[in-house]
């Protein structure tokens, strides 16, 4: 099938940027819907199966609204995740069968464009908005651990928490670092950076720094939880793979009143001595019948990094069902 469609009246700029650097962006939208784009100023020819044709040239439609400004090309592998959704994502916050009552999904972040880009991702949201304790599980990429940052992030804007704790088993991956320099938080920042990556991210530099000194924020080990109740805060174990099962089960019961927890994880990277089993594939099997628990379970098609990261994980995940 072949569509056609122009831009009237033309705008050279938003043109430009709708491309992309030498139709950068228009290669990209081609190889994802497996269509041809051809363009001759103003006008587009959209070349490929029926269904495929009309959601490239939606998608056009949708990116050239927003090409007052240079587009990245993050923006376009994002727009073209949404659009390959049964759903636009932004639409799907009011998931059918789900008896409670609407959720709002706008996070008081430094982010203000902050939502979820897949219907998973809005799920997953939802849940740990509704729930008081949250799983999410998946493959690297899939915003697990940003998500729940920045709910941690809104929930003490928004005073419902007094705290955001941030916490990781210290486990290396698949190498040995030896006896590291400096005191203990410096041994340990290595395993927490990426954690402290999303903080800067969605707080700024300089309040992180404050949160910090103020006792608001805190980011340690998971062995450093042993111990604790954790009242009025909001717990996010990262990495929760390389828990033990001893360890999921005291960092769970660490909740107190008035906090929540998110524990995120992907169970394909395990990095525990062999013989040792996952806390979190222990804790999917030993509370998946607990009420008041939510699991949200995330695939390749929810990774919003470069599109190369999504075939990988499913080049892995196919090796791996092979070798099993």
């Amino acid at each position: 099938m072949i569509l056609r469609h122009a831009f009237i009246p033309p705008d050279n700029t938003r043109l430009a940027n709708l491309a992309g650097s030498f139709d950068e962006h228009l290669r990209t939208i081609a190889a994802a819907f497996d269509v041809k784009i051809q363009r001759r100023n103003e006008s587009f020819r959209v070349e490929g199966t029926k269904s495929h044709a009309e959601r490239a040239v939606g998608l056009l439609q949708q990116l050239y609204g927003r090409a007052v400004r240079p587009i990245g090309a993050d923006e376009v592998e994002l727009a073209i995740l949404e659009s390959m959704s049964d759903e636009p994502a932004r639409d799907t916050a009011s998931g059918e069968g789900d008896a409670r009552p609407e959720v709002d999904l706008r996070l008081r972040t430094r982010r203000a464009d902050l939502v979820g880009r897949t219907p998973n991702q809005v799920q997953y949201l939802k849940n740990i908005l509704g729930h008081d304790i949250t799983f999410g599980i998946g493959p690297a990429g899939t915003g697990k651990t940003y998500l729940a940052v920045a709910c941690a992030v809104d929930a003490l804007e928004r005073n419902a928490v007094q705290r955001i704790i941030l916490t990781r088993p210290a486990v290396e991956a698949g190498e040995r670092l030896g006896f590291l320099p400096g005191d203990l938080a410096q041994k340990v920042d290595p395993y927490l950076r990426p954690l402290y990556d999303a903080l800067y991210e969605l707080m700024g530099l300089e309040r992180v720094g404050k949160a910090f000194e103020k006792g608001t924020l805190e980011v340690a080990p998971l062995a450093f939880m042993r111990g604790r109740t954790l009242n009025h805060a909001f717990v996010i174990l990262d990495e929760a793979q390389n828990t033990t099962p001893e360890q999921m089960k005291m960092f769970l019961t660490r909740i107190g009143f008035g906090a929540k927890a998110v524990v995120t994880g992907d169970t394909s990277q395990i990095d525990l001595p062999k013989g040792t089993t996952s806390g979190l594939i222990d804790a999917e099997r030993v509370l998946g019948a607990v009420k008041g628990i939510a699991t949200s379970r995330f695939t390749s098609a929810d990774v919003v990094r470069h599109p190369l990261v999504a075939r990988i994980v499913e080049a892995y995940d196919a090796a791996g069902d092979e070798r099993g």
